[in-house]
């Protein structure tokens, strides 16, 4: 699975785009540097019933942002990606080159 098409499905999952989760994680104080990943994923467990894949890819952009490796992108692995940019505001404002 792409790490878009997992944020994708956390959308799909919570009714949240991956913007506004960001969004509750700063709230709550889980964007920090040293903000470990259990912490984040606990969350989003609790609220969501997110497991520990989709999880991960929000950990991602909450102490990373929207980019991913380059690698990825155009590669035939199974994470790979269109882009590098993930698109974080919501499927129904995705542009048709994401």
């Amino acid at each position: 699975m792409s790490f878009q098409a997992y944020l994708d499905a956390i959308e799909d999952k919570t009714g949240h785009t991956p913007r506004e989760l960001i969004a509750q994680a700063k709230e709550r104080g889980l964007d920090g540097e040293r903000v470990k990943a259990g912490d984040i994923l606990a969350w989003l467990h609790a609220d969501y019933g997110l497991g520990r894949g989709h999880g991960m890819a929000l950990v991602h952009v909450i102490k990373h942002g929207p980019r991913i490796d380059a690698k990825h992108v155009g590669s035939a692995g199974v994470h790979r990606d269109e882009t590098d940019l993930l698109w974080l505001d919501g499927k129904k404002t995705k542009p048709s080159a994401h």
